[in-house]
């Protein structure tokens, strides 16, 4: 047995508590915000079916009206008029997809570092979009926190499968 696969089966013993009690409340913290991270992408993506993003083209409304707020001259203009605005439709399935897969993935435990390298994507594609501000930070530093730590394994389906594939990408 692997070194990581011992670690995650003895993640939350007692010994473990009475020996690293400053890193076990990380460890909880971590899962906490997990799992809030979970249902903030769920919500986006649930508040996009509910808008009918993927039937509609008010996703291309929302980035016409959004190059009215920009400098002509801007990267996030090339991005919207040569990217996002002719595929809108393309935008509006990943964004909605991927929005619902990487909440349910952060809550489940489940692939949990893809899960936050596509939040990532998608906080970088928001950028791009002129969609930018100070709020989104947080969300940058989130994505890579749960890329950095193998929280899925420590309480999720990552660990269980883990277990089951050893050496697999994925978990």
């Amino acid at each position: 047995m692997t070194r990581a696969i011992e670690t995650v089966q003895s993640v939350w013993t007692a010994k473990r508590w009475r020996e690293h009690p400053f890193r076990m409340v990380g460890v909880v913290m971590h899962l906490f915000l997990r799992e809030l991270y979970g249902l903030f992408w769920i919500a986006a993506g649930v508040n996009k079916l509910r808008k009918e993003w993927l039937t509609t083209d008010i996703l291309k409304q929302i980035f016409e009206d959004r190059l009215t707020e920009l400098h002509p001259a801007s990267l996030q203009v090339m991005f919207l008029q040569d990217f996002a605005i002719p595929f809108y439709k393309l935008v509006a399935v990943f964004v909605t997809v991927s929005e619902l897969y990487v909440g349910i993935a952060l809550l489940l435990g489940l692939t949990t570092r893809w899960a936050a390298a596509i939040a990532l994507i998608n906080l970088l594609g928001f950028s791009a979009g002129g969609y930018y501000d100070a709020s989104l930070i947080p969300f940058f530093a989130l994505s890579i926190m749960m890329m950095s730590w193998p929280s899925g394994r420590w309480l999720g389906l990552d660990g269980r499968l883990s277990r089951r594939y050893p050496g697999s990408r994925w978990f």
